[in-house]
C-alpha cells in the first residue's frame, strides 16, 4: 500500500482523536493538519513495515504536547470569558447526551497524561504496546495511567471530586 494512502485511512482516526484531546472542532481540524503536514514533510524517515498508524499518532502526540507548552506561556483569558462563552448552546433534554456531556465535562477534568491514555485505548481502540509506542513511555506506565484515569473519571462521574472538600480543623 502506498504510504500516502495509508495516511489518508487513518485520518478519521486522527480527526477523532485530535477533537476529544482539544475538545473544540476548529482547533482539532487545524492539529490534524500539521500533523498530516509533518508527516508528509518527514515521510521518507517513515521505516516500512512498521505502524503507521502508531507513526501519525506519535506526531500527533507531539504537536498537541507542544501546542500545551506554547500555551501555557501565554496570558490566558478569563474564567469568566470562557464561562459566557460555552453557555451559547441549549440544554440537552436526553438522558445520553447529559451522560455524554457530563463524561466530555469529566474529561476535562483529568490530567492531561491520564486523558491521553484513555483517549487512545477506549476511544482509538489501540493495543497498551501501541499506546505506549504513541505516548514513548513503557508499557507498564500506560497500564498505571490507565488505571488511574479510569478511578479518577469514575469518581468524576459519580460527582465524587467536583465538590470541595471540607476537613475540620482543630
Amino acid at each position: 500500500m502506498d504510504k500516502k494512502q495509508a495516511i489518508t485511512e487513518e485520518l478519521p482516526h486522527l480527526m477523532r482523536y485530535a477533537r476529544a484531546l482539544k475538545r473544540d472542532a476548529t482547533a482539532a481540524d487545524d492539529l490534524v493538519q500539521d500533523c498530516v503536514g509533518r508527516a508528509l514533510a518527514k515521510l521518507h524517515l517513515f521505516q516500512a513495515g512498521t505502524n503507521m498508524r502508531a507513526w501519525l499518532f506519535t506526531i500527533l502526540h507531539n504537536i498537541h504536547r507542544q501546542d500545551l507548552r506554547t500555551a501555557s506561556r501565554r496570558i490566558q483569558t478569563s474564567v469568566m470569558d470562557e464561562v459566557v462563552e460555552n453557555q451559547h448552546g441549549t440544554a440537552a433534554t436526553q438522558g445520553g447526551a447529559l451522560i455524554m456531556r457530563d463524561l466530555d465535562q469529566a474529561m476535562g477534568h483529568l490530567p492531561e497524561e491520564q486523558k491521553e491514555v484513555i483517549l487512545l485505548i477506549g476511544l482509538e481502540d489501540m493495543s497498551y504496546k501501541e499506546a505506549s509506542e504513541v505516548l514513548e513511555i513503557p508499557v507498564g506506565t500506560v497500564m498505571s495511567r490507565l488505571s488511574r484515569g479510569r478511578e479518577k473519571l469514575k469518581r468524576l462521574m459519580e460527582g465524587e471530586e467536583l465538590a470541595p472538600v471540607l476537613r475540620s480543623v482543630k
